[in-house]
């Protein structure tokens, strides 16, 4: 029995409480709405949320505890196991699933892991009826108990909104740890790279080549881990792409807000959001096969030197794929400043273009900087254009006809594949990790301040 059966059949359970409970506050008050404290479908949201809550809540629990409880007793099954190393548990645990799915079955296959496999199919297959027994029964139950509460004097809406405000806090409390657990994660792996790296070498250093020799007699992978070149290669695509993003997205927003009519504005709008849904890989294609050779005749054709893989081409491109963030969100921005604003600049004699640059933008101005925050956060996280279209060289450069490389790009690269975290080359892409958040967060103190500044000069 999966998971997501017994899901659907709680979600079936609750929503069936939901109109025992509505049918069972009317039947308790005789049909007569008046002598209930709350309206009818309080009390069937009560049964719902109380058959629903619960029992999904024990199925995230489960799925969880599960695997560390099977595998530690499938482990725990197998000879030697005291003695084994946290690399060789993984790997008995990798052939088990293995063996259990049918995969790498061979005549000289140990019994002991064949009979490892058995018994973790058969520890799941129990866990998965148990969980279903247990799930089932609790919506059962607290479907049974919470029927009998309904009684005419029951405050149910004050119940409904405490159980809706519990879930609201607990999601925010979620949300708050999940972020102290990734800074957490990051900081800890961080301090393990620069227990091996320098920090002034990382912080400061002008040469990135993270490649580290295997063996003692192995030459040419001492490595190098400045990280100077990954964020100049980041600034430097990142500024490319707003330079195009910002002004044409922007433009495009006050285009649409104030002078396209109705019926251009209803197409042009959702056709310039389509740009937001293409994926990005598509986008590296448009970039390497388009614009990166019409970049290089260019710059040719001023007698430069530019590479088949560039910084330009790669911030064109981005550039073109956030102006949908840029000029969606000014639009409703836009939009939102009050038209009273206009009709008194109207009625001083502004004209439309005056009511615009003097009125409009400047009340606008901090959701238009959140607009561009947003742009900025989605240039920086990019990956795929940047691979396809600027490459992997991690070049110190400030021209836009070299080939760079960003943070994001070697944060991938260096974590392709079957990877152990134990060496300063896999450890670096937290260490970078860690420093790009630092610098996102700088800019969104930044951005935070601009809004203040201006939301207190123009409310």
């Amino acid at each position: 029995m999966s998971a997501g059966i017994l899901f659907a059949l709680i979600l079936l359970v609750a929503f069936s409480g939901y109109f025992i409970g509505r049918g069972r506050s009317l039947s308790v008050a005789g049909g007569a709405m008046a002598d209930l404290h709350s309206l009818p479908s309080y009390y069937g949201l009560y049964i719902a949320l109380w058959v629903g809550v619960p029992g999904i809540f024990l199925i995230l629990v489960w799925l969880f505890l599960e695997p560390i409880i099977v595998e530690a007793m499938v482990l725990s099954g197998i000879p030697g196991y005291e003695t084994m190393t946290e690399p060789d548990r993984q790997l008995a645990l990798a052939t088990v699933r293995n063996l259990a799915g049918g995969i790498g079955i061979r005549e000289d296959t140990s019994a002991d892991l064949l009979a490892a496999a058995s018994r973790y199919t058969g520890l799941n297959n129990t866990s998965a009826w148990m969980m279903f027994a247990v799930g089932m029964s609790l919506a059962a139950g607290t479907l049974a108990v919470t029927f009998r509460h309904i009684v005419p004097q029951m405050r149910a809406r004050n119940r409904v909104e405490s159980i809706i405000r519990f879930l609201l806090v607990l999601c925010s409390v979620i949300a708050i740890l999940t972020t102290v657990g990734i800074v957490l994660s990051l900081l800890f792996e961080s301090l393990r790279f620069f227990a091996r790296v320098p920090p002034q070498e990382f912080l400061f250093g002008f040469q990135w080549s993270p490649q580290i020799a295997l063996r003692a007699d192995q030459a040419g992978a001492s490595g190098a881990f400045g990280m100077i070149p990954l964020f100049a290669g980041t600034l430097l695509i990142g500024a490319i792409a707003m330079l195009v993003a910002v002004p044409i997205g922007l433009t495009a927003a006050i285009y649409l807000a104030d002078y396209a009519p109705a019926r251009v504005r209803a197409i042009v709008k959702p056709v310039m959001e389509i740009l937001a849904g293409i994926p990005t890989v598509v986008y590296g294609f448009f970039a390497i096969l388009t614009v990166a050779p019409v970049v290089r005749d260019f710059g040719v054709m001023l007698g430069i030197d530019a590479s088949a893989n560039s910084a330009l081409a790669a911030g064109v491109v981005m550039g073109i794929m956030i102006v949908p963030f840029v000029s969606s969100l000014s639009d409703d921005v836009i939009n939102a400043v009050p038209q009273a604003m206009r009709d008194g600049s109207y009625g001083l004699g502004a004209t439309k273009s005056e009511t615009i640059r003097l009125v409009i933008l400047p009340a606008a101005i901090p959701g238009i900087v959140g607009a561009v925050l947003l742009a900025v956060s989605r240039a920086i996280g990019e990956t795929m254009i940047v691979v396809m279209a600027a490459g992997l060289a991690a070049n110190l450069t400030v021209n836009p006809f070299d080939a760079v490389t960003t943070v994001t790009v070697q944060i991938a690269t260096l974590l392709v594949g079957d990877q152990e975290f134990d060496s300063p080359k896999t450890l670096s892409v937290f260490a970078l990790g860690l420093v790009l958040f630092a610098v996102t967060l700088c800019l969104n103190v930044i951005a935070l301040r601009v809004v203040r500044k201006y939301r207190e000069k123009y409310e």
